[in-house]
C-alpha cells in the first residue's frame, strides 16, 4: 500500500495476525479478508477509507504471512475459532462500536462475532458472503455436493494446477493483475491448510445464526458472482434479525475490491460515510 500506517501493533494476537492501523478518524473500520487472500486484498480501498476512519487490517490465521504453527485444524474446523480470534483482536485493541467489513467467509465470521459480542460492532458490511454454499431444498447456494467434492479432490491431487483454474474463475473478469494477486496469495498457502479451510467454508451451514444477528447489516454483492448466486443476499436480507439492506454492484466476480473498487468504494461511501 502506498500509505504510511500509524503503527504496526506489537504483542498478542494483534501481532500474530499482523494487525496494522491506518488513519486517525474517530470511528474505527475493521477489514477482514476471505479465503485464499490476506490483508493486501484491500490495498485499493484503504487509502480512501483512511481519510474518514481509523482503519484496522489484519490477516486471518491461514494467511501465508501468519506463522503456520498457529493454524489448528480442530479449532478452525468451524467459523467459531475465527470469530473468537476477531473478538480477541478487538478486545486487545480496546475497540467497540466498530464498522466491520467482512469479505466472503469473513462475512459469517463477523456475524458470529456480533452474536457473541454485539457491543463490539455498530454495523456489519457483508461483502460477497454466504451462510451456505451447497444447494438444498428451496435454497440456491451455488454448488452441488458433487461439485465441491471434485473441487477438493482437484486441490488434493494438483494444488498448483487447481490454483491456475480457480483464480481466473473467481476473479471472472479479464483482469490479469487481479488474477495474479489472487494466485500469489492462494499459492503461498500451505496446501494442507488451504484444503482444510476450503472444507470448512464450502461445507458450512450458518443459516441458523442469521436470525440471531441483531447488529444492522449491509449486504454488498456483485451482479454475477461465480461463488455466491444472487439468491443468497436476498435470502440473507430476509433472515438477518437486526435488519439488512442490499447493494448490488453492476460487475462480475467474487473480488470487487480488486476488480471494481471504484463501484465498491461508492457503495461504501453511501453506507458508512454518508449513511444512506
Amino acid at each position: 500500500m502506498n500509505l504510511l500506517y500509524d503503527h504496526v501493533v506489537v504483542g498478542g494476537i494483534a501481532e500474530a495476525l499482523n494487525a496494522k492501523i491506518y488513519g486517525n478518524g474517530t470511528q474505527t473500520l475493521v477489514l477482514s479478508h476471505g479465503y485464499g487472500t490476506d490483508q493486501s486484498v484491500w490495498h485499493y480501498l484503504v487509502p480512501c477509507l483512511a481519510f474518514y476512519f481509523k482503519v484496522v487490517v489484519f490477516d486471518l490465521v491461514f494467511a501465508p504471512n501468519v506463522n503456520p504453527i498457529l493454524y489448528d485444524p480442530h479449532k478452525y474446523s468451524s467459523f467459531s475459532g475465527y470469530s473468537t480470534d476477531l473478538i480477541d483482536l478487538l478486545d486487545e485493541l480496546k475497540l467497540k462500536n466498530t464498522i466491520y467489513i467482512g469479505h466472503s467467509m469473513s462475512a459469517m465470521i463477523g456475524c458470529l462475532a456480533a452474536i457473541k459480542r454485539p457491543e463490539l460492532f455498530q454495523h456489519l458490511v457483508l461483502l460477497g458472503g454466504s451462510p451456505r454454499y451447497l444447494n438444498s431444498k428451496g435454497y440456491d447456494g451455488g454448488f452441488e455436493r458433487a461439485q465441491v467434492e471434485v473441487l477438493l479432490k482437484s486441490m488434493e491431487q494438483n494444488f498448483s494446477g487447481w490454483i491456475q483454474s480457480y483464480a481466473p474463475t473467481a476473479i471472472s473478469v479479464n483482469n490479469t493483475e487481479a488474477i495474479a494477486e489472487f494466485e500469489s496469495t492462494l499459492g503461498r498457502m500451505n496446501p494442507k491448510t488451504a484444503i482444510s479451510v476450503a472444507k470448512t467454508v464450502y461445507l458450512s451451514d450458518m443459516r441458523h445464526i442469521l436470525p440471531h444477528v441483531k447488529v444492522p447489516c449491509s449486504i454488498i454483492q456483485s451482479r454475477k458472482d461465480p461463488v455466491v448466486p444472487l439468491f443468497v443476499p436476498h435470502y440473507m436480507e430476509t433472515k438477518i434479525g437486526g435488519g439488512a439492506n442490499i447493494r448490488i454492484l453492476e460487475t462480475e466476480g467474487h473480488f470487487p475490491q480488486l476488480t471494481a473498487y471504484y463501484l465498491l468504494m461508492k457503495a461504501l461511501e453511501n453506507i458508512i460515510v454518508i449513511g444512506r
